[in-house]
Parts: structure tokens; C-alpha cells; sequence
């Protein structure tokens, strides 16, 4: 079976089309059967993207609603859709006909390749350009902190088999960030170019607040700013011990400059390399806690929808 999971977040003008023509291309292409797994963010449109997905599981027995009690995150949210999903093969689009049904073929073609992963990405994308910027610090960021590959491109439109869905979701922190978890689990990970289609409709709904909150999130999957801090730290500690080097033999050479404004200004970098040392130390520890006892919940689901069930079922 194939899943294909889609986080909403006020996309009742555009989902209907997005869920029905990619159900039509995946009939076309023979990967049947297949299931959607639609993952309402806790939309704040007055109930109208819940609505339009409870129709949709009216009408098709291959749709799933999943409704969240409290907005959670595009990450968190597809994180439930994995959660949701029965397939062997999972995919992840989009709402807004950005990640367009036509290019599935091309993520497909890799994948027979017998890749665990592949990722579409887009040579030329249809974002403004601040979410371009918060694009570009969001794959700086990865690439040296996770230690992903230059030459690998990611973007929200993806395939995985299921063995990486299974370790995936084995994960329950709160703070999840997907390309750091897929690394984790596999670098048998290819990524090709596919076409960046215009929003339909609406605007995006990444703000830079949200944008801060993702990038926040790789700090999860790596010590490297820890380690940063206490090497910042050495850093300064040798600077303060150079200039009292310094001092010592200007003084020698010349026992009637003023030093005291270097005296001041060596015991700072010093006295602050070594603070920085230390807290760089204890934060090394209480990271490494931090990525094991953090027990706040990914997503709350309010309640599942589908065709079967005719309404609500409580979780």
C-alpha cells in the first residue's frame, strides 16, 4: 500500500484538487492501492479545512482525517500522519499544489532505484524572498550541524519505505525536525529535481516566528553549538594567557608604559574564555539529557475521521 500524508493548515480551498489528483496519478502510474492521510494542524479558519476534510473522507474510503486538538507544527504533524499511516511506501506533499501530483513519476523513478529515500527538490523555487533566506539558513544549518551531504537537496515532498517510517516514529520528542531523523536512520538517500509550482491559493503559512521554531529544532540532533561554545571557550582562555605574555614582556622591554588597560582587558577574555569553557561543559551534559527526557507531546489528536467510522472517533 501506499500512504500519502499531507499536513493542512487552512488549505480548504485546495485540498479537495490536491487529494483528487493525485489519487488519479497514482491509478495512472499502478501504485495501488493506496491511502491519504490528512493531518489538520488546528487550522484557524472557523472549522472550514476540518469541514472540507470530513467530506473528503465522506466521499473516498482511501482518505483518513486526522484532526489535531492544537497547532503542532508542519513537522509534528506529519510525524502523526506517520503515526496514521499503514503503507509500506509513504509520501509527503503539500497542500497547496506546490509539490504537484505530475512530478510524482520522477520521485518514483529514483526510488525503484531501490533508494530508502528520495526527496524532490526544486532548482527554482516559487517562495518569496525571505522564505528563500529562512530556506537557505535552514539547509546551512543541517548540513553542518547533522552532518548532511553537500550534494543532497530536500524539500517537503518526499518518499520513504517503511522500515524508515518505523524507526521515525520511535522518536516522541516534542522539538521533531525530519531531515534530521531520516539521517539518523539511512544515508542510502537520493534527491531529484522536480518542478516548483505556484500556491493556488492563499499565502504561506510559515512566519518568522515559525521559521525561528524550525530551525531551532536541529539543535535536538546535534552537540556541535555545545562543542562550539567550549572550543569559543579555549579560544578566549589562550587569547587572555597571550596577553599576559604580551604584558609581561612589554613591561620588561619598557617598565614605564601603562598597562593597566591591558591588564583589565586580559583578565576579562580570560576569566570569560573560562566561563564559556565551563557552561560549554555542563551544556554538553544537560543537552544530551535534554535529547532524552524531553517528554512533551508531538501532536494531541482531537479525533480521526474516515468513511467507516461516519464521525467521530475519540482518541
Amino acid at each position: 500500500m501506499y500512504s500519502v500524508i499531507i499536513p493542512c493548515y487552512k488549505s480548504s480551498h485546495t485540498i479537495r484538487e490536491v487529494v483528487e489528483l493525485t489519487a488519479a496519478k497514482l491509478e495512472e502510474l499502478g501504485r495501488t492501492p493506496f491511502e491519504f492521510v490528512l493531518v489538520d494542524d488546528y487550522s484557524p479558519d472557523d472549522g472550514e479545512t476540518i469541514s472540507t476534510l470530513r467530506a473528503l473522507a465522506d466521499d473516498y474510503s482511501y482518505v483518513k482525517v486526522i484532526e489535531l486538538a492544537r497547532n503542532s507544527g508542519q513537522h509534528n504533524a506529519v510525524m502523526a500522519g506517520l503515526n496514521y499511516a499503514e503503507g509500506d511506501v509513504l509520501i509527503a506533499m503539500d497542500d497547496d499544489m506546490q509539490t504537484h501530483p505530475s512530478q510524482l513519476p520522477k520521485l518514483f523513478e529514483a526510488f525503484d532505484e531501490g533508494y530508502d529515500i528520495v526527496y524532490g527538490y526544486y532548482p527554482q523555487k516559487h517562495h518569496n524572498a525571505f522564505r528563500n533566506f529562512g530556506s537557505w539558513v535552514n539547509y546551512t544549518s543541517v548540513r553542518i550541524l547533522i552532518g548532511k551531504p553537500k550534494d543532497l537537496k530536500t524539500s517537503s515532498f518526499w518518499i520513504i519505505k517503511r522500515f524508515v517510517r518505523d524507526y521515525v516514529v520511535q522518536y516522541k520528542s516534542h522539538y521533531t525536525h525530519l531531515q534530521g531523523l531520516f539521517l539518523r536512520t539511512t544515508r542510502n538517500i537520493a534527491s531529484v529535481p522536480v518542478e516548483h509550482f505556484d500556491r493556488e491559493y492563499g499565502q504561506s503559512g510559515y512566519t518568522f516566528k515559525k521559521l525561528i521554531s524550525l530551525w531551532s529544532n536541529i539543535m535536538g540532533y546535534s552537540i556541535v553549538p555545545l562543542r562550539i561554545a567550549t572550543r569559543a571557550g579555549v579560544f578566549f582562555a589562550m587569547l587572555g594567557i597571550l596577553g599576559a605574555i604580551f604584558i609581561v614582556l612589554k613591561k620588561i622591554i619598557a617598565p614605564t608604559s601603562a598597562v593597566g588597560w591591558y591588564s583589565i582587558m586580559v583578565a576579562i577574555c580570560f576569566f570569560s574564555g573560562l566561563i564559556m569553557l565551563f557552561l560549554g561543559l555542563i551544556g554538553e551534559y544537560l543537552g544530551r539529557m535534554f535529547q532524552n527526557l524531553s517528554n512533551d507531546p508531538q501532536y494531541v489528536v482531537r479525533a480521526v475521521y474516515t468513511q467507516s467510522s461516519k464521525g467521530k472517533k475519540k482518541e
